[in-house]
């Protein structure tokens, strides 16, 4: 899979690339549940600031990610969001309800930390 999932304390940081295939955005909810599973993770941040396009496949599985985040006890924010992007989200009718947004990867960062404390 070519998405890198990284450590960063107890938040787990997922950068999408530009362009990815459908196989790997298949993998990529396997993969990062496996990460999730048996670790103290309070956060998950995927930062979308390389992705020019998304499409139905891409935005629902961003919206399923949030919602596993979820049941496995972490806090989900999408950061990077390009004004095409907003704006292809909101014509595929896909809303982000357990999902922060943030303008980049610091603030989403900083985000998830404040509410790690609480």
């Amino acid at each position: 899979m070519s998405v890198p999932l990284v450590e960063i304390g107890r938040t787990l940081v997922i950068s999408l690339p530009g362009e990815l295939p459908d196989a790997d955005v298949a993998l990529l909810e396997t993969s990062v549940l496996e990460r999730l599973k048996g670790r103290r993770f309070t956060g998950v941040l995927i930062d979308l600031t390389a992705v020019d396009v998304v499409d139905s496949y891409l935005g629902r599985t961003i919206r399923d990610l949030a919602a596993l985040s979820a049941l496995m006890g972490a806090r989900t924010v999408v950061t990077g969001i390009s004004p095409a992007v907003a704006i292809t989200l909101v014509e595929l009718g896909l809303d982000l309800p357990r999902v922060r947004t943030e303008l980049n990867l610091e603030r989403g960062l900083a985000w998830l930390s404040r509410t790690d404390r609480t």
